[in-house]
């Protein structure tokens, strides 16, 4: 398990140096990371848990883990960015940690359009940002990112990776992370593209609002909007849930 002992040497591997907070356990590392950003904390203040009661996934879904089986954190950006391209974020965060697991592990993962990161089909890891906006500027982003270590048992096409140290997976993942961070926007479609599981499928895309969308995904726009071709032409969809329906 962590502590926050690691999660301070972690971001000092780096040169970086802002508050760090580690509960055993915890409603949702992201909530505590959203409260401390609003109350000014700095770029790269990072929260850690060995087990979530409450973890939080797209579109209002439960995150579930095993206790002291997973790594799971939040931290918090305060990037130069404007709002139309925060979609980068989870794409950089997505190829990061799918480079630092096999860096780490020597397991091949694949990312999932927006925020999923696949082992063998299977949903080992989930990327949920959270962005502050106001009058047109992006006060700050909570990243928060789960890996099961061991695959929880009932929930449907999961995953896990099987006894990786988290400690040495969050430094891998900040160090891939904060390289590709220092270069926005440049590379981030990229390296997305070389670890994604989504483009050249056949893949339905169901949105809030209006229709499914039915196509072959192709490719992502430099702001990360993913791009599928249908029937009557190119779409292009900025968010959405992605349903994989064939094979590269």
């Amino acid at each position: 398990m962590l502590s926050v002992i690691e999660l301070e040497r972690a971001l000092a591997s780096l040169g970086l140096e802002a508050p760090v907070r580690f509960d055993e356990v915890t409603g949702s590392t992201s909530t505590t990371a959203a409260e401390l950003a609003e109350a000014g904390a700095p770029e790269w203040s990072l929260v850690a848990a060995g087990h979530q009661t409450a973890g939080r996934g797209r579109l209002g879904r439960v995150w579930s883990d095993v206790p002291g089986a997973a790594l799971m954190f939040s931290f918090v950006l305060r990037p130069s960015l404007d709002p139309e391209d925060a979609g980068l974020i989870p794409l950089l965060a997505g190829a990061s940690m799918a480079t630092a697991i096999d860096d780490v592990a020597r397991i091949q993962v694949r990312c999932k359009w927006p925020n999923d990161l696949l082992v063998d089909g299977g949903k080992v890891g989930g990327i949920l940002t959270e962005s502050s906006v106001t009058g047109g500027r992006v006060r700050h982003v909570v990243v928060g990112i789960g890996v099961n270590l061991e695959r929880p048992m009932g929930v449907e096409a999961s995953a896990g990776l099987g006894h990786s140290d988290p400690g040495t997976l969050l430094v891998a993942f900040l160090r891939r992370f904060h390289e590709g961070y220092l270069r926005l926007p440049e590379g981030v479609v990229d390296d997305w593209s070389a670890v994604s599981a989504t483009l050249g499928r056949d893949v339905e895309v169901r949105r809030l609002h209006g229709p499914p969308i039915r196509g072959r995904a192709m490719a992502v726009d430099e702001r990360g909007a993913l791009m599928i071709r249908t029937p009557n032409g190119t779409r292009t969809v900025a968010s959405g849930e992605v349903e994989h329906l064939g094979s590269v």
